[in-house]
């Protein structure tokens, strides 16, 4: 009986521990939740009907709002698909396009953001090239492979990119899509896409990787569809450039976790950075991506495929392939490039699904750091403290059983 009280007093101060153990962590996490930025969008700012021949391609501008301080994103299809981020000092910054210089994408200053002075930081994230491979050897690793491996580059330069209206717009979800092919037999029935999310606040996605988003950062979720592959063994590696002013994206930090409840089996994440020359724990800005790709649309867990990052070079003459880039930053910008491969050695090949999406977060400031959800407190205070309390209890009973039970002394003390 003793036992079994202890056992149930056990049980009992676990739930009280496990009640206040979630209110403490709800209360940390709802703090991060308390900054929010207003986000508006528009699209082709400036363009009016006078501008002729229209633009090939369209030029989103979504403008998040601070308290005293403004991003402003860009998300353009005129050459590659590119992100361009702007961090002002002020909430009255604003875009300027030059629509006929901008179109005719040779001109340097043809899209700013003024007043310039009050410009803390700029980036941009370009998608430049799409590998794709003959994994012969089932090796997934592209660097090591000979030259005669790889098929001819999809340039998304070239691409022929969809416009953005009602139907790929979402002014609610503060999302827009990107959809695109490069007229190749390969794309009859395929195509690639890119999605951009903006974000008010912290929170997650509800999709796999569900990255941890925040008022300063954006998302991007690239995926192929339908693509026909070009070998038996194709897998693919996607090239990113990453542009900025005086101080560009230049390393990559992979941090690792114990915990993995919103991406199962991903203990990892990575995040390509820039940071001042004399300070290297100071970060300005980020592209952020847990090391996973899925191979289908709404994917389970045997669905999901590692990917690896190669080392970041500094491109000495990056190509001229986004118009957006060369409008705001001119000829020659700072700028590094990285591929971003897809799947492992034993993973099916690409022709498995025909289908693989990826995920990545672009913003300014420290990146978002995950940490333990409630119910992972909760389930740790509960494992951790349940056994400790049982064994103290256990001995305390057993100290007042003893006590209970000892036999009267041997001899009576004489008055």
């Amino acid at each position: 009986m003793a036992a079994s009280s202890s056992r149930q007093r056990a049980v009992r101060f676990s739930l009280l521990l496990c009640v206040l153990t979630s209110g403490v962590s709800s209360g940390f996490i709802d703090s991060g939740n308390e900054y929010r930025r207003k986000l508006s969008m528009e699209l082709n700012p400036g363009l009016n009907a006078s501008i002729s021949p229209s633009p090939p391609g369209d030029l989103l501008h979504v403008r998040a709002l601070g308290d005293n301080d403004t991003l402003h994103f860009l998300f353009c299809s005129q050459g590659a698909p590119t992100l361009l981020l702007v961090h002002t000092n002020t909430t009255t910054s604003a875009v300027q396009v030059d629509w006929p210089a901008f179109l005719a994408r040779n001109t340097t200053g043809s899209l700013r953001v003024e007043p310039e002075n009050s410009i803390l930081y700029s980036s941009a994230l370009v998608f430049s090239r799409l590998w794709e491979y003959d994994d012969v050897n089932d090796t997934a690793d592209p660097e090591g492979l000979p030259p005669s491996s790889f098929l001819p580059p999809y340039e998304l330069q070239h691409f022929a990119w969809s416009r953005l209206d009602n139907r790929t717009l979402d002014p609610t979800g503060r999302t827009a899509r990107l959809c695109g092919d490069d007229g190749s037999p390969g794309f009859t029935n395929g195509s690639l896409c890119l999605q951009f999310s903006g974000f008010e606040a912290e929170g997650r996605d509800q999709s796999w990787p569900r990255l941890l988003h925040n008022a300063n950062s954006s998302q991007i979720r690239v995926w192929i569809d339908g693509l026909l592959p070009r070998a038996n063994h194709s897998r693919f590696s996607l090239e990113l450039q990453a542009v900025g002013g005086a101080y560009p994206l230049d390393r990559v930090e992979v941090l690792r976790s114990i915990d993995d409840e919103y991406t199962p089996s991903i203990f990892k994440v990575s995040q390509w950075v820039s940071s001042p020359a004399n300070s290297s724990s100071t970060i300005l800005g980020f592209t952020q991506w847990k090391p996973v790709a899925y191979r289908r649309a709404d994917p389970v867990f045997e669905d999901a495929t590692p990917c690896h990052h190669s080392t970041p070079v500094p491109l000495s003459q990056p190509a001229p392939v986004s118009g957006l880039v060369r409008a705001f930053y001119g000829t020659e910008p700072a700028t590094t490039g990285l591929n971003m491969s897809f799947s492992i050695a034993g993973d099916p090949f690409y022709n498995a699904t025909n289908y693989l999406r990826w995920t990545v977060l672009v913003g300014v400031g420290p990146p978002p750091v995950d940490s333990f959800s409630p119910l992972v407190l909760c389930i740790m205070a509960v494992g951790l403290g349940t056994p400790l309390i049982l064994i103290l209890l256990g001995g305390v009973c057993v100290c007042i059983r003893k006590r209970a039970t000892s036999p009267p002394p041997a001899y009576e003390p004489i008055n």
